[in-house]
């Protein structure tokens, strides 16, 4: 069959390709502009990759047209679809009817946290001989694909609560009816698509619907947002993860190390090579995933010791003359918050640069708990685009002169090189490219330190 994947760039839309082609499909796809590393991922897989939407139509039209939610109607393809009758459908739909059908579904969850934690599931189900599928929405550390098929067993899927396509504003999580759902936390966001959080809420609790009797709800008990969804209907076994003592999974900090508990049982050391509280609650989350399937606890812990992260989360991007670079994929003040505390553990100041880019952040949703989101910083260094219709110098204004806010990442750039020292660390924070700051800031911190 022949599969053509409209925005195949994506992350997610990238990696339902590479299954698609696993499963032996000929696959095609088109989009906006080809970037690695998904181009390279899909060229390595002999994926061809057509650049922007007014080609020419094909002389033989594909069996089938997979289409990204970042495709609208006006689109030239997708209009041509619609006018000559192709078959089509969603990435989401198309994943739940030809890959995850009869597999034990793992779909993880939530507004923080996703990748990171579907990725240490894989991977403790991976160490303990499980040969998991997964999908995950990013670059995990441990391997150079972000979607393969597995053995058959366990599939690990992260579950966006984006909405699923122009035809289809159910969120992506709704179509995967997992065995075992694991819900990591619940906080207002994608403004562009919902209203407000009872309608994000409302899709959490449709795929809660979905999850049969003889399986598995994992939620984080310390949520009072989750519990709230539970409590509008629940057919299901749960499981509570959290610090609080009454969780069936509890994790604590004692003398300095934290460790596990199960029903108050003490299972051993946590340690997520990632820092954070909140690291710890994705590893906890993911140890409480995998025992759902049949990993053992305690393998699962060292599992999770050894876990090589995700690309983008707290990623060391380079060192240079005693400063480094670390880049994080953190866009919500609940994120930047989290990430800057985890920081703040280590000696040495702390550099934060930040690209208030999502579709959230950029109607100005968080603004007023930008500021405080960025607190634990010694030196902000703010990108303002210009039309976003309210001021990020203005949100930032409580920090007072530990905060500016430039125009230009150029400007960024020469700013933040300016002002580091050795023994400086300086975190990027956005969920985009950011103009390829990482390397600009490496590149000329080389030539200041030549």
């Amino acid at each position: 069959m022949h599969i053509h994947v409209l925005g195949i760039c994506g992350t997610f839309m990238g990696g339902l390709a590479l299954l698609a082609r696993e499963l032996g499909h000929r696959v095609t796809g088109t989009d906006a502009a080809a970037y690695p590393p998904m181009s390279e991922l899909l060229a390595s897989a002999g994926i061809e990759v057509e650049r922007g939407y007014d080609g020419e139509p094909p002389a033989s039209p594909p069996d089938c047209t997979v289409i990204g939610n970042a495709l609208s109607r006006g689109n030239p393809m997708v209009e041509r679809l619609l006018n000559d009758d192709l078959a089509y459908t969603s990435g989401p739909q198309w994943l739940a009817e030809q890959v995850l059908r009869k597999r034990e579904v793992i779909t993880v969850a939530g507004t923080h946290g996703k990748t990171t934690t579907a990725s240490m599931c894989a991977w403790i189900l991976d160490r303990a001989g499980h040969r998991p599928g997964y999908l995950i929405g990013g670059a995990p550390a441990w391997t150079d694909q972000s979607a393969r098929l597995g053995a058959g067993g366990p599939f690990v899927v992260e579950g966006d609560e984006y909405d699923t396509a122009f035809f289809d504003k159910r969120a992506k999580l709704v179509h995967y009816r997992p065995r075992i759902l694991l819900l990591n936390n619940l906080e207002y966001d994608h403004a562009d698509i919902y209203p407000d959080l009872d309608a994000i809420a409302t899709q959490i609790h449709h795929a809660v619907r979905t999850v049969p009797a003889a399986g598995r709800i994992i939620v984080n008990g310390d949520d009072a947002n989750l519990e709230a969804v539970l409590r509008r209907g629940c057919w299901t076994p749960v499981e509570r993860v959290g610090a609080a003592p009454e969780n069936d999974w509890r994790y604590a900090v004692e003398g300095g190390a934290p460790v596990l508990y199960r029903h108050g049982r003490r299972l051993g050391t946590l340690r997520p090579p990632l820092p954070g509280r909140h690291n710890l609650a994705n590893a906890a989350g993911a140890v409480a995933a995998a025992a759902a399937v049949g990993a053992d606890p305690e393998q699962a812990l060292e599992a999770i010791g050894s876990f090589p992260g995700v690309r983008r989360r707290l990623e060391h991007r380079g060192e240079v003359a005693g400063i480094t670079v670390l880049d994080d994929f953190a866009h919500h003040p609940t994120a930047v918050a989290a990430t800057l505390e985890a920081l703040r553990d280590t000696p040495g100041r702390l550099l934060a640069v930040l690209e208030p880019r999502s579709n959230t952040m950029r109607l100005g949703v968080h603004r007023d708990r930008l500021a405080g989101s960025l607190r634990q910083a010694d030196l902000i260094f703010a990108l303002e685009t210009a039309g976003d219709g309210w001021s990020v110098a203005e949100a930032l204004r409580p920090l007072g002169g530990r905060a500016t806010v430039f125009r230009q990442t150029g400007e960024i750039v020469d700013a933040v090189c300016a002002a580091a020292r050795a023994g400086d660390r300086i975190v990027v924070m956005s969920n985009g490219s950011f103009d390829g700051i990482h390397e600009r800031l490496l590149a000329r911190l080389a030539e200041v330190a030549a």
